[in-house]
């Protein structure tokens, strides 16, 4: 379980193979995110909040892009259950914990390269910690002892913590950085001085193995949970338990704290999650139920309107003008992906997580009926200009073209078996463009299915597509901060647009091919001259800047950030 840095959400891993996200205000679940084979083990927020790591059993990790669901990125290598994962503070690598004794250093920049194996551990790997500095990570396991490990020489093997008499179950580090507290099946805390490599004391009172930890964000008490049902708040100076927190109805397998230190969520074994003020020492409420954030939008042709997607369900038409909300329209059973508009204005089309597109008359309200053909989550849709046509993206590896006249699956497009993240069609609907997981453009020619593969070189994983007009270039999207553009008949880099400070989250192209719009994590928008690759103009926001489209006008821009929050501008004085 996790909690991003704003506090207002937490994520919880699950045995049903999914995560989820809550919201602590509410304690309704906002999102389901899907993509493991097996039990998640463990998950961890990214500093920038924006993006999520999460172990598994079924030997994976996954990285997450929080605002959309969507698996980004797939982390292969141990050979065994991942049992744990920790990020570095600078949010550049992931250090995963394994049952088949090792301990693995990601590189999450380059779309999650394998940068190292620590091997040292004789038993599994139960839990890992990364100094606040980054420059040293400390594992425990099932071998009884803990080991801290230097990330910035190869990760050699600093020195072994003894002292245990089970499995060391947990393990956290102090924001100091020198000191260490573990957890084990011997139903005990230990607290060690990490340079001193001394065992400085040890908290009694659990009745059952410690099976979750965390330390307040000052490092003066950890919150410690059990199978004996109960959490534990200790003071790390006494060694002494000052508060015991009681409710749940089985053992407990997961617990954080708010960054503000005042409340605690933990998860158990009873399928709930709690929500505590450590203060008081009282539950506050169990987390259930569901309420809404925005998945995808769309500006209308007329640039009046716009259509938004949310996750519980439900497609909202705003007007932009007066942002009166016109229509509610409702149908899909999971959380909307993503949505397009026809050109002029009549139809939308939703892609959903329930595996169904649904296709909307958008006067009268009403689904006239879905278009089914997909395995697994639709990811991206976009529909062809004039508006007889689209293709959706899907987490079961493929494309599909569609007659949106007849709802009939036209054509399925085929020739990687990467999972397809996001899709753009060029002006004349003929040509295709991809975004893989493993960070590859594939372009297909719709009327074939002939398909070109495009090796982009980006350093991190590819975040959004789109087409120029003319259907002759693409640019891609990154989280190494740039954006690409293509030559797709030759598969050539035309060039390289920099500028961003941070992940690059949206692209589009204005409808005469001559600027490009990007929005990015560093809280800004920049518009860009497509032939020169000049930037042009930006806008800041006052948090990161997460979706953009452009009108069919040119100059109308539709923007959202981090926060929910719609931006509406135009672009003037350019020419």
């Amino acid at each position: 379980m996790a909690i991003p840095a704003d506090g207002h959400r937490a994520i919880s891993a699950s045995a049903d193979h999914t995560l989820q996200v809550w919201d602590l205000e509410t304690g309704h679940s906002i999102r389901t995110l899907r993509g493991h084979a097996d039990v998640v083990t463990a998950v961890v927020v990214a500093p920038d909040g924006l993006r999520a790591v999460s172990a598994s059993a079924d030997c994976t990790l996954r990285v997450w892009d929080l605002e959309t669901g969507r698996s980004v990125c797939t982390l292969q290598g141990h050979a065994g259950a991942v049992n744990a994962l920790a990020v570095t503070p600078d949010g550049l690598r992931a250090v995963s914990a394994s049952a088949d004794h090792t301990l693995r250093v990601w590189d999450l920049e380059s779309g999650g390269r394998l940068v190292c194996t620590l091997r040292g551990h004789t038993g599994a790997v139960n839990a890992v910690a990364v100094t606040p500095d980054g420059r040293r990570a400390l594992s425990a396991s099932a071998d009884h002892t803990l080991r801290v490990w230097d990330l910035e020489n190869g990760g050699s093997s600093v020195c072994t913590l003894q002292g245990h008499m089970a499995w060391v179950t947990a393990v956290a580090v102090t924001p100091d950085g020198r000191r260490a507290v573990s957890g084990s099946a011997d139903h005990t805390l230990r607290v060690w001085d990490i340079e001193r490599r001394q065992l400085l004391r040890t908290l009694e009172g659990h009745t059952n193995s410690v099976t979750a930890l965390v330390l307040m964000p000052d490092g003066s008490r950890a919150v410690s949970g059990s199978p004996d049902h109960t959490l534990r708040v200790w003071d790390l100076k006494t060694g002494q338990s000052v508060r015991t927190l009681a409710g749940h109805t089985d053992w407990i397998t997961a617990v954080v704290v708010t960054p503000d230190g005042r409340h605690a969520v933990s998860a158990s074994a009873d399928h709930t999650l709690r929500l505590w003020d450590i203060k008081r020492g009282q539950s506050v409420h169990t987390l259930a139920g569901q309420t809404e954030g925005i998945t995808a939008l769309m500006p209308m042709p007329t640039g009046r309107c716009a259509a938004m997607a949310s996750d519980a369900h439900l497609l909202r038409i705003w007007d932009l003008e007066s942002g009166d909300l016109l229509r509610v329209l409702a149908g899909h059973t999971d959380w909307i992906t993503a949505v397009a508009v026809t050109p002029e204005g009549s139809r939308a089309l939703s892609a959903s997580a329930d595996g169904m597109l649904r296709l909307w008359e958008l006067e009268a309200g009403r689904s006239p009926g879905t278009l089914a053909g997909h395995t697994d989550v639709i990811s991206a849709v976009a529909i062809t200009p004039g508006g007889r046509r689209a293709l959706s993206a899907s987490a079961d590896g493929t494309l599909r073209l569609w007659d949106l006249e007849t709802g009939r699956s036209l054509r399925t497009l085929a020739g990687q078996t990467d999972v397809v993240t996001a899709v753009a069609m060029s002006a004349d609907g003929r040509c295709a463009v991809g975004v893989c997981e493993s960070g590859v453009l594939v372009a297909w020619d719709s009327a074939t299915g002939d398909t070109r593969r495009i090796h982009t070189g980006h350093t991190g994983w590819i975040t959004a597509v789109a087409v120029t007009p003319d259907g002759c270039r693409a640019l891609s999207a990154s989280a190494d901060h740039t954006l690409r553009m293509w030559d797709l008949e030759t598969g050539q880099l035309v060039r390289t647009l920099t500028g961003h400070k941070d992940l690059v989250t949206a692209v589009a192209v204005t409808p005469d091919g001559r600027r490009a719009l990007s929005a990015s994590a560093d809280h800004t928008l920049r518009v860009w001259d497509v032939e020169s690759g000049n930037h042009l103009a930006g806008f800041s926001g006052e948090g990161p800047m997460l979706r953009c489209a452009v009108a069919p006008d040119g100059r109308t821009i539709f923007a959202r950030d981090k926060s929910g929050r719609g931006h509406c501008l135009r672009l003037e004085g350019l020419d």
